[in-house]
């Protein structure tokens, strides 16, 4: 493990948009980046869930890193970028890809999916990428997506594997193993929550801020409620997160990114509200339902 990077705060998965003609609109993307940041985030992802990493190809992705890292320099923050995929080999690569980029501090891998490794497969594919990487690593659990689930004795022995940082938990409910987590880790290993309407109790309990989709509107909420959280403000930040409940449940009506891009759209900040097949629009009345609950947060 190394402690060198101090993950706390809000990282916003920032989506990839893409214009009219289903091109990536990298000054979109730009300009989403430097509002994100200027509203208060620590920093971004790149390529992760949200930003639709399986459905874009090889050159756009070094196009996205290329904006993103600009960003996050310019404005001295923080950026993972997501390279984890189902391939131990290609997950290196992939990796590696990110000597030298400016501003990132992690590379941000998913548990592999698909392929259903033991337990003992999924440690030594950490272990592996994290000894050839150039960057930190974060590990990414989400059994809802990948079908395996990294129990916490493995995450704990992960947690002693140099270069391996922190992880990302997305899990559908602050159960029992995230808090053994939690309890076990060593000092300098970061826990960041991936679900979103569990980010308060999260950071509560320990956890350092976490990637928070939502965060794409109500920017400056989300951070607040963060900041609550690893201030111990309890009553404070609990008015925050009853508030952001309602925009959290809203925004994930539908499949991720869809509705947080019909949003974005709506409010004039991308170019169009696609996302790439087999991923299909939001309907209007899931986006007319999260811009009303976003309004109501004060959003």
């Amino acid at each position: 493990m190394s402690d060198a990077v101090k993950l706390r705060g809000v990282f916003v998965p920032v989506i990839t948009p893409f214009d009219s003609s289903g091109e990536v609109a990298y000054d979109a993307l730009e300009a989403l980046c430097a509002g994100l940041i200027e509203k208060g985030a620590a920093g971004l992802v790149a390529l992760g869930t949200t930003g639709e990493s399986a459905l874009v190809d090889a050159e756009e992705r070094a196009k996205v890193i290329e904006v993103c890292s600009r960003v996050c320099a310019e404005a001295k923050a923080s950026l993972l970028v997501g390279t984890g995929t189902n391939n131990t080999r290609t997950t290196v690569a992939a990796t590696q890809a990110l000597q030298g980029v400016p501003a990132v501090v992690a590379a941000l891998v998913v548990v592999p999916y698909y392929v259903r490794p033991s337990e003992e497969g999924i440690v030594a594919h950490f272990q592996t990428v994290a000894a050839a990487s150039p960057v930190p690593i974060l590990v990414y659990n989400i059994p809802f997506r990948t079908g395996r689930n990294l129990g916490p004795a493995s995450i704990l022995e992960l947690a002693g594997t140099d270069n391996i940082v922190g992880m990302k938990q997305s899990t559908t409910g602050l159960d029992l193993e995230t808090l053994e987590i939690l309890a076990g880790a060593p000092a300098g290993f970061q826990l960041l929550g991936g679900e979103d309407p569990l980010l308060f109790p999260v950071v509560l309990m320990g956890g350092t801020g976490g990637i928070t989709a939502s965060a794409h509107v109500c920017t400056e909420r989300f951070v607040s409620m963060v900041e609550c959280g690893l201030a111990g403000k309890v009553d404070e930040g609990r008015s925050q997160a009853e508030a952001l409940l309602p925009v959290t449940r809203a925004l994930f009506a539908e499949p991720n990114p869809a509705v947080i891009k019909g949003v974005l759209h709506s409010q004039g900040r991308i170019p169009s509200a696609a996302v790439r097949a087999p991923m299909t629009p939001a309907s209007s009345s899931s986006v007319d339902a999260a811009l009303a609950a976003i309004e109501a947060a004060g959003g």
